[in-house]
């Protein structure tokens, strides 16, 4: 018997890529599948997101810089080994559903500046890690200098979308913009939603 190569299996499971519930049985049957399986399953976890036990994985990819900015708020993280797979790598889109899964994380803890420094750090994560990233969502109140820092050295980002942008946020992040423009030649869209 001749076995099937791996380019038919993607095709294969590509066709199930709304079935999350087949997909995670499918990986489970040999790691030859599974290694197939998981870039399809977290290709788009967008919808995903709002689920903590989500958040709980990505806070493992952490590095030691990103774990810093969430030191001040006492924030505890996961205590579990790393992933066996870098997930976050496969994911292509982040949106503001991220949002709905750090408040479901932080549960009884939550605040906008929590909230909102739990996203940094993550985002600034997605940046690092993620070879496929090319669709970003931010609102103004998450972005500093360590996510425009990132922004420049990413070289896979399409489009971007800043929404919330008050006239205050236009003038100090302006050169930044500028910036990411000049150094990410893979930028194609961004757009700005004005408050």
């Amino acid at each position: 018997m001749i076995p099937l190569p791996n380019e038919c299996y993607h095709i294969i499971f590509n066709n199930f890529r709304s079935d999350y519930k087949n997909l995670f049985s499918y990986a489970l049957v040999n790691r030859q599948w599974c290694r197939i399986v998981i870039p399809i399953l977290w290709n788009d976890p967008n919808h995903h997101f709002k689920d903590k036990r989500l958040i709980k994985i990505f806070l493992l990819t952490l590095n030691a810089e990103e774990q810093a900015l969430l030191i001040p708020f006492k924030i505890t993280l996961p205590n579990q080994s790393k992933p066996l797979f870098e997930y976050t790598s496969y994911i292509t889109s982040v949106n503001n559903c991220l949002d709905v899964g750090i408040r479901n994380f932080l549960g009884y803890k939550t605040g906008c500046a929590l909230e909102n420094i739990v996203k940094c750090s993550l985002i600034v994560m997605f940046l690092r890690t993620s070879k496929k990233l090319r669709h970003l969502s931010l609102n103004e109140v998450i972005c500093n200098q360590l996510i425009f820092v990132s922004l420049c050295e990413n070289a896979t980002i399409t489009s971007m979308r800043l929404h919330n942008i008050s006239d205050d946020f236009k003038s100090k992040a302006i050169d930044a913009l500028v910036k990411i423009l000049y150094k990410n030649f893979t930028l194609t869209s961004l757009d700005l939603h004005v408050e």
